[in-house]
């Protein structure tokens, strides 16, 4: 419990430090500021709890806020939606007995109507992603766009991994940093849900260890959730390209999301795609002449 209080801790730290003044309609009372974002009292006051009670909070002591007073804080530090789950999370984290050892989450597998699904996209690059930000399934020209996840040995195949540790993703991303720290950000998120999941923990352990862009940007302590936005690439076959996404939380499994890949219509994008379809199409096997009689 310990560990999630300070992960609670700092979470609210970097919030605070980020919020402005101004913008919180705080009057100025002429003191010099020391701290960045608003003072301790300051969020005390917007969420209307006492000072000594937001202090303890932000030094990690073993109290446990209720729901109503995370809701105060959150409007009051200004969070979006996936900020405040995110401290949702961290607080039932808390409340929930303590596993006597970590353990594994069960793995996860697509199904084989949405595998057939998948494929059927023929025309468009489509990913199914789990927890920890898993590649669960990636059809032809999801494979051909980015990597070829299917081919991967299993504990490699993960989108903030390869994102963060591959060469050829730093190089197949224009804005490569937006990209890597949106997957940093999203297994935050994953990781605040599940603490005791041991292949997150070793996750993380692995690329703190590998990255020190992660390293910084774990610190920071900012959640993310990916819904849509757009990926601006220079591929290695066709060239500059960019493709949005949507993403699709599956019925029936909230912890799968179908990512699928589109691009302008009659753009450049959408030639390079076309392109690339081709490029990436299996090659037929040869008929068989008819044996003479």
């Amino acid at each position: 419990m310990a560990d999630l209080n300070r992960e609670f801790a700092d979470f609210l730290r970097r919030a605070r430090a980020g919020r402005d003044p101004q913008e919180a309609g705080l009057p100025d009372d002429g003191r010099v500021r020391r701290v960045k974002g608003l003072r301790r009292e300051e969020v005390a006051l917007l969420a209307g709890v006492s000072t000594d009670y937001y202090t303890r909070l932000e030094q990690g002591r073993r109290i446990v806020p209720s729901t109503q007073v995370i809701d105060a804080i959150s409007r009051a530090l200004a969070l979006d939606d996936v900020g405040r789950t995110h401290l949702h999370d961290l607080v039932s984290s808390t409340r929930a007995p303590r596993a006597a050892a970590r353990s594994r989450s069960a793995a996860q597998r697509v199904r084989p109507a949405l595998r057939r699904l998948l494929d059927s996209l023929d025309a468009h690059p489509a990913l199914v992603l789990g927890r920890r930000t898993e590649v669960l399934a990636a059809n032809r020209m999801a494979c051909a766009l980015f990597a070829d996840f299917e081919r991967m040995p299993g504990r490699e195949r993960n989108y903030a991994r390869w994102i963060l540790l591959s060469d050829d993703a730093r190089c197949l991303f224009v804005d490569w940093e937006l990209q890597a720290r949106n997957a940093v950000e999203s297994l935050r998120l994953e990781a605040g849900r599940s603490p005791e999941d041991r292949d997150v923990i070793e996750l993380v352990g692995e690329l703190s260890v590998s990255s020190p862009e992660f390293r910084q940007w774990w610190s920071e302590h900012q959640v993310h959730q990916r819904t849509f936005g757009s990926k601006r690439l220079v591929h290695p076959v066709v060239g500059e390209l960019t493709v949005d996404y949507e993403t699709f939380v599956l019925p029936g499994d909230s912890d799968q999301a179908l990512y699928l890949y589109t691009t302008e219509p009659e753009s450049s994008s959408r030639q390079a795609i076309s392109i690339l379809a081709s490029w990436s199409q299996p090659a037929r096997e040869p008929e068989s002449e008819p044996s003479e009689g």
